[in-house]
């Protein structure tokens, strides 16, 4: 048992460790496994505290490389939390609990309402954070809503993104679990 547990969390933390590192590779704005990862942590750690814990952990430590290798010219030295990103953290907390409770099982509704989820509360949380900041936009109820029209362009990418990255990451967990035993979840009779 312990060993089929130990198979499944190994296979589970691989996948939103490489969705994590996703990041790192070119791609259009927004367009990235971050919310799908976010869901599938939500939806298949059972744990409820890790559920939320570990899809943070991958997405901090993906911003700690790029914070520091990739955006390093816009940073004073090392960056190991950029406060700026606490609206971002916030949505990704929400969207692993929404994991948590949509996700109960994998199929083609339940996935296109997360995704669609995801979206929304990435965009509405992540855009009040950038005009909340004060820096782009007045910090008045016109100068939210220029925010986020402003942002409708991200807003079709972090879509697409969603579905397309659910699709892969639940589809080949699914499809890999029903293949081998080790990844299905166990269900006690407590």
């Amino acid at each position: 048992m312990n060993h089929e547990i130990s198979n499944r969390h190994f296979v589970l933390a691989g996948i939103l460790v490489f969705a994590a590192f996703s990041r790192l590779i070119p791609h259009p704005p927004n367009f990235t496994a971050l919310g799908a990862m976010a869901l599938f942590g939500g939806a298949y750690i059972h744990n409820r505290i890790f559920a939320v814990l570990f899809p943070l952990s991958a997405l901090w430590i993906s911003d700690i490389i790029l914070n520091n290798l990739v955006y390093s010219e816009f940073y004073k030295g090392f960056v190991l939390f950029s406060h700026s990103h606490i609206w971002i953290y916030i949505s990704f907390v929400i969207i692993a609990i929404v994991g948590q409770l949509i996700i109960k099982k994998v199929n083609i509704k339940t996935m296109g309402l997360s995704a669609l989820s995801a979206s929304v509360i990435f965009f509405i949380l992540s855009n009040f954070g950038v005009w909340a900041q004060g820096l782009m936009y007045p910090l008045s109820f016109s100068g939210l809503i220029a925010c986020y029209i402003a942002a409708l362009p991200f807003f079709g990418w972090t879509l697409i993104g969603n579905f397309f990255f659910c699709a892969i990451l639940f589809g080949s967990f699914e499809l890999a679990a029903n293949k081998i035993i080790s990844l299905q979840t166990v269900v006690s009779n407590k």
